[in-house]
Formats: structure tokens, sequence, C-alpha cells
């Protein structure tokens, strides 16, 4: 990945940045009498591409926003490399090195793509609300160097076409793209991806398929992927957790989750052949 006038590349982390360390034990999570979540543990380690898998109702949209800290705990512990995030708040959660896509596209479809991927940008802000108001020297040179980074990923993604366009006037499956460069662009850790594939076309998929190989495989990027599309799923992940009724019902490799005879039984169904 090339990066801009010198600038170092975004994707050129050193091997501390991204560490990515993710114990999740004991979760349980609640909402009245539903129980959403019962004793899941879940590890993540540096470098994994690892999936969660399982039928509607299973748990899987709930394990990730509790991760991520849009839903509390109701028991257990999450540790993110090796700090205690159970009760952080999702802003904090992301200054971390956490970073999500979502079940439900959450882009401003009144704004253009450059400028949703330069909403990630915030994080990464140095200078305050005065140098802001007054567009200083400090203010415009940190903007260029925003700029650039964004320029790595629009490259990286496909989407120079479009940089200018509504989101609101895209395709669904260029808006999912348009989120995962959203989330890219806060330079997460860890990068939590909730149905990425979700309403693509075969050959949309067959670009979110690359991208992923390339981000976990070439740059290192830690990633959790929840997905229903079980070649996806079988083809990219090193690691494959399988939940049932918001308990884990299996852990393994793809080929050992495809073989499994609960997992065939509760999820793929009896007589599929995988």
């Amino acid at each position: 990945m090339k990066s801009y006038r010198g600038t170092p590349s975004i994707f050129e982390k050193a091997s501390g940045e991204k560490k990515a360390e993710l114990e999740v034990r004991n979760l349980s999570l609640s909402f009245g009498g539903v129980t959403a979540l019962r004793g899941v543990d879940l590890d993540v380690k540096t470098g994994e591409l690892v999936a969660v898998i399982g039928p509607n109702g299973a748990g899987k949209t709930s394990l990730l926003n509790t991760i991520t800290g849009y839903y509390r705990a109701g028991g257990g512990t999450i540790r993110f490399n090796g700090r205690d995030i159970t009760r952080v708040a999702t802003h904090e959660a992301v200054r971390l090195g956490i970073g999500r896509t979502f079940q439900n596209i959450e882009l401003f479809p009144g704004m253009t793509v450059l400028s949703n991927l330069m909403l990630a940008r915030h994080l990464h802000c140095r200078y305050r609300f005065h140098s802001a108001c007054c567009f200083s020297r400090a203010a415009r040179d940190e903007e260029v160097r925003h700029r650039r980074i964004l320029e790595e990923i629009i490259d990286f993604l496909e989407i120079q076409p479009i940089r200018k366009t509504l989101v609101g006037s895209l395709p669904y499956g260029m808006r999912k793209r348009v989120e995962l460069g959203r989330a890219v662009a806060l330079e997460p850790s860890l990068l939590v991806l909730d149905e990425p594939f979700a309403g693509m076309n075969m050959e949309e998929k067959e670009d979110m398929t690359r991208f992923l190989i390339e981000m976990n495989e070439g740059w290192g990027q830690t990633m959790i992927l929840v997905e229903h599309d079980m070649s996806i799923v079988m083809s990219i992940s090193q690691r494959v957790v399988v939940l049932n009724f918001g308990e884990k019902l299996a852990e393994g490799s793809p080929e050992e989750i495809q073989n499994h005879p609960e997992v065939i039984k509760a999820y793929l169904g009896e007589d599929v052949d995988v």
C-alpha cells in the first residue's frame, strides 16, 4: 500500500500498535426476562480473524454490542490488551483501539463518501477548537495529514470514482464498503464486523472478501466477523465460534466446525452437506 508524499502508511503500524488481545469470560446479558448471553467465553489473539456464527437470535450481535460498550454486561468480564473494559463506554472502547461496522449501516446519507470517512478521523485530531475556527497553519497541516491517510483507504477499497458522491445515492453494497472504510479510518487494533456481506451481490461479496483477506494477512489486522454466508466464513476465518440460544455451542477451525455434529444439527440443518 502506497503512502502519500513520504507520509508513513496507515497500514504499516508498529507491531506494538497492532496488539489486540481480547479475553471474554463467562459473559452474560439479559433484557428483562430474556437471556441474550449466558456464560460465553471468547479469546481473540493478535492477527487472528475469528468468526462468530449461529442462527438468528443466537446472541451474535449482542456479543459484539457488549464487547464494544453498546450494551452493559450483566455478568462476566471483558479484557482488552490486559485492561478490564467490561464497564467501559463506547467512545472509550474506540479510543482503546476497538472499531466496528454495523448490521444496519450507520452512515450519514446526506454527506459525501469523503466526508463520512473524514468524520472517523476525529479520534486522531490534535488541534483545538480555536485553531479549527481560525483554520490555523497547524490545523491545515493536520487536515492534510488526515486527507493523505484517507487517500490510502480510498485507493485500497477502490472507491475513487465515488469519493464526492452522496452516500444516500449509493447502492447498498457500496455503502457497506464505505462503512468499512470509515471503520478502518479509526486505525483500530481490533476491527469488529457485524454482517459486512449482508445485502451484497456476488461480485460485491468477492470484492469485500478480497479486502478482508488483505487486511488480515497483509496488514495483520485483528478481526471478529459475524456473518451468515458460510462459504465466506469457512474460507477466510482462522477460527470459528458457534453460538446457539446465547450459549457457546462449539469452537474450532473451519474444518472442525463444518464436521461438528451439534453445529450441523443446530445451525446448518441435519441434512445439509457441508
